[in-house]
C-alpha cells in the first residue's frame, strides 16, 4: 500500500512515532509528541493502534495499563477502553479516548494527528516493508 492509498498526499502529513520493534506484542508504549498530549501505541497481534495515552476519567497513562481481549485497563481506577475504537467499555470511564490513523512504512510507525478524535473508527492501516 502506498501513502496515497492510505489517504496521505505526502509524508509531511504524518508524524513519526517509533519503530514496530519498539512495541512489544500485547503491550502499549507511550510516545511523547511535541506540543500535544502523549499518544499510546498498542500492538495486538500484527496490528498497531494509536490512542490518546491519558485516561478520560483521570490523569493515568493508558500505556501502563493491562491489556486483555483488545481492552486496556486504566491503572488508576480499572476502567477500560477498546484499543481499536477508543470506546470506554467499563466504568468509571464513560468518555472515549481519541484514536489516530496509523501508517506503517518500512517498520516505522507514523500517525495522522490531524485526524484525531476519530473514536469509534478502525484506525490501523498496515503496510508491509518494501523488503517483503
Amino acid at each position: 500500500m502506498k501513502l496515497a492509498e492510505a489517504g496521505v498526499a505526502n509524508q509531511a502529513e504524518l508524524t513519526f512515532l517509533l519503530h514496530t520493534d519498539d512495541v512489544k506484542p500485547e503491550c502499549g508504549t507511550r510516545v511523547d509528541v511535541a506540543g500535544r498530549p502523549p499518544i499510546a501505541v498498542f500492538r495486538l497481534g500484527d496490528e498497531f493502534f494509536a490512542i490518546d495515552d491519558t485516561c478520560t476519567h483521570g490523569a493515568a497513562s493508558l500505556s501502563e495499563g493491562d491489556i486483555e481481549d483488545g481492552q486496556v485497563e486504566c491503572p488508576f481506577h480499572s476502567g477500560t477502553f477498546d484499543i481499536r475504537t477508543g470506546e470506554a467499555t467499563a466504568l468509571p470511564c464513560t468518555k472515549p479516548v481519541a484514536t489516530y490513523p496509523i501508517v506503517i512504512e518500512n517498520d516505522r510507525i507514523f500517525v495522522r494527528l490531524d485526524q484525531g478524535d476519530n473514536a469509534g473508527q478502525l484506525v490501523c492501516l498496515r503496510q508491509k516493508s518494501d523488503a517483503q
